[in-house]
């Protein structure tokens, strides 16, 4: 509801301003030029999402995310001590790990609400410590190949879509680590 509002006055509030200073026609050329490229980056997004959904799925059925799943065992068992014990639900936080670490958010949002509803069938409908820390690792994530930006790039023009990466690499890096260590520190804090 917030959001409609927001908008709804952003467009009044241009309206009312190319009216004011005999720029409309400038307005109503803005807006069709936003929409024709709304649509234009929502057929390069789509793409790109196709690719590397298929991507997840060869993963998938090759059993490469089994393997990976296993070589983050240790370190999400580590996270999530309660997940631990529930392999579907181990299961489904390293495939949005996996994910998450190809850039892949779309992707991986319906893989993390999946491990976050499986995580939430015994706290009698609050946040357990490991759904907080999950939350926060999922937004922050790690990406080690920011598809979603480069696509972004991309289709905006840009020569070199990937050649952010040593920054997305560590941006993504330091905000996991912070985000791990505030809610650890709150959950002390908490209790």
């Amino acid at each position: 509801m917030a959001m409609t509002i927001l908008w709804m006055g952003m467009v009044a509030a241009s309206i009312l301003c190319g009216l004011a200073t005999g720029q409309i026609a400038g307005v109503s050329a803005a807006v069709t030029e936003g929409a024709a490229a709304a649509i234009e980056l929502c057929f390069s997004m789509a793409g790109v999402m196709c690719l590397w959904c298929g991507v997840m799925e060869g993963m998938k059925r090759c059993g490469i995310l089994e393997r990976l799943e296993h070589a983050l065992r240790p370190l999400l068992g580590r996270l999530f001590p309660t997940a631990r014990t529930e392999p579907e639900t181990m299961e489904k936080i390293a495939a949005n790990v996996s994910a998450n670490l190809l850039g892949l958010g779309n992707a991986a949002t319906p893989l993390g609400i999946q491990a976050v509803r499986r995580m939430g069938r015994n706290t009698n409908g609050i946040a357990s410590d490991d759904m907080c820390l999950f939350i926060v690792c999922n937004t922050a994530s790690i990406q080690l190949i920011p598809t979603t930006v480069a696509a972004v790039r991309s289709a905006a023009g840009c020569a070199s879509p990937f050649d952010i990466l040593p920054a997305v690499w560590l941006s993504s890096c330091i905000s996991v680590t912070v985000g791990i260590c505030a809610a650890k520190l709150l959950k002390r804090v908490r209790r």
